[in-house]
């Protein structure tokens, strides 16, 4: 296969950065830095293209009298890179952002300082035309700012750093259109970045280490503007205008390496896998080790080899084995089944212990391992596969009398883990896009299962950096390749509605309530006279079903869709609440009376009597869950028929169906209309994906091309604010009510974070009706608890209570 001119580093081993604590150091550099040019210099390599693609190492000696206290430097890349001091990695980056608003990392060098000799080492890369989707670009450069005068000393520049361009490095195409995907007849999405193709014999090793000659290495010549000065200078600036980096590093930890499923060409032995005991492959041989990891990861795979010039190593990642056709079955089969996917290729140059790992991360369940050795025997020493991710810690709790329901409650985790990085993924075999759509159910699950916010308010702000001229947000963003759906405007305005409920941070909320009058005022523009949207432009996705062409429902295109109709209602309804808080009363008055009246008019238009049901269009000819459920959370379907309705779509065979994704709106129409009762019987299709392998949660129904999407992964929520029933009662989620659905469970015990602590209840059946309660509310919190319609006051600290039921 043809590669592509690229990219890597090998360094000696992956040593995590951060050394130090996970919160940024933003807070403590000097505040000028934000405000004025800094001193150093975007460099780069010479002779590398601009925008092409290249692996650059850069070198920076320098002497210390002593070790300081603190030695905080700020960094940052076009597109990535990684910081080693004295050999170690300290830092890597940048989080993904767009050029107006551009990411450094903040880093503490002090703790791996030493008096006398020191070195800075940085390897930077651009995919160039190849990189993700997710990844924006100006132009391939390196920037290092020390925060004081003396660590000034190291700032980037012209003449004081070194480089040389990395040709050990190439690409292997992959994604929808490479040549991969042709031969075996596959279609599929894939947009994260090519596989990386790495030539020992080229590569500079050591490069990073004090005792390294670069001697023969060059000058770099600036990038841009010699400063990277604040937009609107004079001088125009640099392309990139910087901001601290709001997320704290990436989670790196080693991670069991799995086991060997299939050997050809050699015995299966799993020493190596650990390090534990090299494997020895013998010259003109062909070897090939299937091993399976046992579930999804996200990982760095990690190899190390000694000997074998002339070799060529390939590793093969797949979320999961298909037939000869192409599909998938239950994900533990490999009989009859084959690995396709992605790849990387190692040649090594018979050096001792050559280690390479990729730049990127790999999303893998099964990795195979193929080896053709030339004159020289090769040693395999070791395959290590240290997990990456969002460094999310489980502070939440969920234990039932159902054992099915802690595997649900597993798997969702892995899967939420596995779609967090320097943003939300939708998936991370496939594309890494951070869509609204996804974003805001995976930040529900963090604020419930884990507490932190911090990923949640970058995505909002993220997609408030996206928007267009004329009012609406990128359906996905960061990304080089626009993409609008404007029902996903619609749920960036939920989502931040959700973050004022869930969070008491009203100046966050305050600042973007401007960017959703631009969403707002966009749909308001397109209202048809009889109150219901007209024709939208771009792609308005609702759900994958097979009676959507391409997701998108009847009417969106030509007008007169409920399914938006309903959610741009909905979205108004969730803005005038926003808006009457803040004081903004004309414009919470007119989102109120304006969702009145699109709801009030899409049921005109589209309920249908003789079905009991509302129409997905006046024509009246496709009925779904999507318009249904809709239409059930705003309560324009009367209180006393939402529960027939609820029934309907849920029985009738001709009802369009909700996937996993637009489950969660389905599933909310249930509670809401007082179904909440059987939230866990309709946990089923997830316990069908336990059942048939699968250790995440797909994307749609099988067939289903991802395997790990973090739309699925709703249930994680869905026990603890459903069959738990904690929710905010009021904005800051300063009161709580608690009202359980417990369905044919008999005992649960859960817990979860709250902005004063953690809140804990344990419930018990008694009998038929009655219910043993213990409810800890941290804090000052305060509340309500539910039961058989009664409400019940919570107060701070441990509360009991003991129901016994009412008689029939």
């Amino acid at each position: 296969m043809k590669k592509s001119s690229c990219f890597l580093s090998l360094s000696a081993a992956l040593a995590f950065l951060c050394l130090l604590d996970s919160t940024p150091l933003a807070a403590q550099t000097a505040p000028d830095l934000f405000n004025q040019s800094w001193p150093s210099s975007w460099i780069a390599c010479p002779g590398v293209e601009a925008q092409g693609c290249a692996v650059s190492l850069f070198r920076r000696t320098f002497e210390l009298a002593g070790v300081p206290e603190k030695f905080i430097v700020h960094v940052s890349a076009d597109n990535r890179y990684r910081l080693y001091l004295n050999g170690e990695e300290v830092s890597e980056g940048p989080s993904r952002g767009d050029p107006d608003h551009w990411r450094y990392e903040t880093v503490d060098l002090a703790p791996r300082l030493k008096a006398g000799r020191n070195v800075l080492a940085a390897l930077v890369w651009n995919y160039g035309e190849q990189r993700p989707w997710a990844q924006m670009s100006c132009r391939s450069a390196f920037v290092l700012q020390g925060d004081g005068l003396a660590e000034q000393l190291v700032n980037s520049g012209t003449e004081t750093w070194k480089v040389m361009q990395d040709k050990a490095f190439t690409t292997i195409p992959s994604g929808w259109d490479a040549a991969l995907d042709k031969a075996e007849g596959i279609f599929d999405f894939r947009v994260v970045g090519p596989g990386d193709h790495v030539e020992a014999g080229l590569h500079p090793w050591g490069w990073t280490g004090l005792d390294f000659d670069d001697s023969a290495w060059l000058a770099p010549v600036v990038a841009g503007s010699r400063n990277p000065a604040p937009r609107g200078m004079l001088d125009g600036g640099s392309p990139w205008n910087l901001i601290p980096r709001p997320i704290p590093p990436m989670e790196k930890r080693p991670e069991a390496p799995g086991h060997i499923r299939r050997a050809a060409g050699i015995a299966a032995d799993e020493g190596f896998l650990n390090g534990g005991k090299p494997l020895n492959v013998p010259a003109n041989s062909r070897v090939s080790l299937l091993i399976d990891q046992g579930y999804l990861t996200n990982a760095y795979p990690e190899l190390s080899v000694s000997g074998g010039k002339g070799a060529l190593v390939r590793l093969v990642w797949a979320e999961a084995l298909v037939d000869s056709a192409g599909a998938k079955h239950n994900r533990d089969k490999i009989d009859g089944m084959h690995v396709f996917g992605n790849y990387d290729e190692f040649l090594p140059d018979g050096g001792a212990d050559r280690r390479f790992f990729t730049l990127w991360f790999r999303t893998f369940r099964y990795l195979q391992r193929d080896v053709i050795t030339a004159g020289e025997p090769l040693t395999l020493n070791s395959l290590k596969n240290p997990f990456t991710g969002y460094p999310f810690k489980l502070n939440a709790t969920f234990a039932s009398d159902d054992p099915s329901l802690t595997s649900i409650w597993n798997v969702a985790w892995r899967t939420a883990r596995l779609c967090a990085g320097e943003n939300y993924f939708d998936c991370p075999y496939y594309e890494q896009f951070q869509y609204v759509g996804d974003t805001r159910i995976q930040a529900l699950i963090s604020l419930y299962l884990t507490g932190d916010d911090r990923l949640m308010r970058q995505a909002i702000n993220h997609y408030d950096d996206s928007r267009l001229p004329e009012g609406l947000t990128q359906s996905r963003y960061p990304s080089r390749v626009a993409q609008v759906i404007p029902p996903f405007s619609l749920f960036w305005v939920l989502m931040l509605h959700d973050y004022w409920m869930h969070r008491p941070d009203e100046a966050f909320v305050q600042a973007h309530l401007s960017g959703v009058r631009g969403v707002l005022e966009w749909f308001e523009n397109r209202l048809g006279q009889d109150g219901v949207l007209g024709p939208l432009p771009w792609w308005n996705f609702v759900d994958w079903v097979d009676q959507y062409p391409y997701g998108v429902p009847p009417g969106a295109a030509e007008g007169g869709s409920a399914v938006v109709s309903l959610q741009f209602a909905y979205a108004l309804r969730c803005a005038s609440q926003m808006s009457l808080a803040f004081g903004r009363d004309w414009e919470a008055a007119h989102y109120r009376e304006l969702s009145e009246r699109v709801a009030r008019a899409t049921y005109a238009a589209c309920w249908s009597a003789e079905r009991g049901l509302v129409a997905n269009t006046p024509e009246k000819k496709l009925f779904s869950q999507h318009a249904n459920a809709l239409a059930i959370l705003l309560d324009i379907i009367p209180p006393q028929e939402q529960k027939k309705v609820f029934e309907r779509i849920s029985t009738e065979p001709d009802v369009v169906r909700a996937t996993f994704y637009f489950q969660f709106y389905v599933l909310e129409a249930m509670r809401h209309c007082g179904l909440g009762q059987d939230y866990v019987a309709r946990l089923e299709p997830w316990r069908d994906m336990i059942r048939y392998g699968l250790t995440t949660f797909a994307e749609t129904p099988e067939p289903t091309r991802s395997d790990c999407h973090a739309w699925s992964a709703s249930p994680a929520w869905g026990l603890l604010s459903s069959v738990c029933g904690i929710r905010p009662a009021s904005p800051g989620f300063r009161t709580v009510r608690i009202e359980p659905a417990l369905g044919p469970l008999k005992q649960v015990k859960a817990s979860m974070p709250h902005p004063e602590g953690t809140l804990a209840v344990s419930l018990e059946r008694k009998g038929a009706r009655g219910l043993s309660a213990s409810i800890e509310l941290p804090g000052a919190l305060r509340g309500a608890f539910v039961w058989d319609g009664v409400e019940y006051g919570l107060v701070p600290g441990v509360n009991k209570i003991e129901l016994p039921g009412k008689n029939k």
